[in-house]
């Protein structure tokens, strides 16, 4: 017996919260963002109102789809508001000490058959399930960046996580028209698991000087078909995240392939964090982007 969503509480107005909460509000759920910043929340609205203009003026979805999406989306600044809704996804910063601290506030507000899940890329979801009140009930539920256009969803089962938890997610992911890969609890899942040592590996060229920026990313694209070269959808990530994903697969797999590339850990030292901070594998801050190195 899979348990019947209608409400989704999503933790976190930032890029991945934003758009999973737009996602949800199209496919017919009524959906509450909370934040600790009521900057964050707005700006998420203002993010989600602009992503559904885009589809509607493409043609991917109707103005009155926008606008039924947009009545089923609240925000507030309470975490525990978050307590009556079926499902919870959380999508705050990249830190299991943030994560333990979001589920531990909630869970004595959550209704006996509410599903806690998080967005986490890249930490244990066995750890995080063990230490809330229903590990049988907790899932990874990790969304691609951008949520609105990027197709899969990575589903991560912990060792206590039953059948119908499963089963109930699968049937969301479903609903949202996305499609499902079901993980093990490994570092890093499938996804990050690939790719991380891939853009690690391509950093790694560039610090013993087998390319430039350009000639790498150049290569990828044209020699392997990738949208994008792999410093490039690093800056898109952000390289701290690449970093931190590194570390998660070095630390839990005790393997030397995943040591991050020393050049990868300067740039993040300098703040040089990519897109985000206008400066990564290129400098983002005039008309055009510029190899850095």
């Amino acid at each position: 017996m899979s348990v019947d969503i209608q409400s989704v509480g999503v933790v976190g107005a930032g890029q991945m919260g934003n758009g999973i909460a737009h996602v949800f509000a199209l496919a017919g759920y009524d959906v509450t963002i909370t934040d600790i910043s009521e900057e964050a929340l707005n700006d998420a609205i203002t993010t989600i109102e602009k992503n559904l203009s885009r589809q509607v003026s493409r043609d991917k979805i109707t103005e009155a789809e926008m606008k039924a999406a947009m009545s089923r989306i609240v925000t507030t600044l309470k975490l525990t508001d978050l307590g009556s809704h079926d499902l919870i996804i959380e999508a705050a910063t990249e830190r299991e000490t943030v994560k333990n601290a979001i589920f531990e506030d909630l869970i004595p507000h959550l209704k006996p058959h509410t599903i806690l899940t998080s967005n986490t890329s890249s930490i244990s979801i066995t750890r995080l399930a063990s230490r809330t009140d229903r590990p049988e009930k907790f899932m990874g539920f990790h969304f691609m960046n951008p949520v609105p256009v990027m197709q899969l969803v990575e589903l991560i089962r912990g060792i206590a996580t039953d059948a119908e938890t499963y089963q109930s997610l699968l049937a969301v992911v479903e609903k949202l028209g996305k499609t499902a890969a079901s993980a093990e609890d490994f570092p890093a899942f499938i996804v990050n698991r690939i790719l991380m040592p891939m853009i690690n590996e391509a950093v790694y060229t560039l610090y013993e000087g087998v390319g430039n920026v350009r000639s790498i990313d150049e290569s990828m694209k044209l020699g392997a078909n990738h949208p994008m070269g792999p410093l490039e959808l690093a800056d898109f990530i952000g390289l701290d995240t690449c970093l931190a994903i590194m570390n998660v697969l070095h630390d839990g797999l005790a393997d030397t392939k995943y040591r991050p590339c020393p050049l990868l850990t300067k740039y993040v030292e300098a703040g040089w964090l990519g897109l985000k901070t206008q400066r990564g594998f290129y400098d983002y801050r005039g008309d055009v982007p510029v190899p850095t190195r």
